[in-house]
């Protein structure tokens, strides 16, 4: 199995991220993703979701800049 070299710097912000990533996988069509055995997904269903997050957390990162 493989390991995830992933890991969140801020422990608390685990549960925001899983609400984000299951808001947005439900924005894409992916209903009951959090049950969804992601092995069976393509890749590109996959990366979607992950995208959406990085360009989400980006433009909440650039208004919070741009604010101070």
């Amino acid at each position: 199995m493989a390991r995830s070299r992933n890991r969140i710097v801020v422990p608390e912000a685990r549960q925001a991220l899983n609400q984000m990533k299951l808001e947005i996988a439900s924005e894409l069509g992916l209903s009951n993703y959090e049950e969804i055995d992601k092995g069976n997904l393509t890749s590109r269903e996959n990366g979607y979701v992950g995208g959406y997050m990085v360009k989400r957390l980006i433009e909440h990162a650039e208004r919070s800049m741009s604010n101070k």
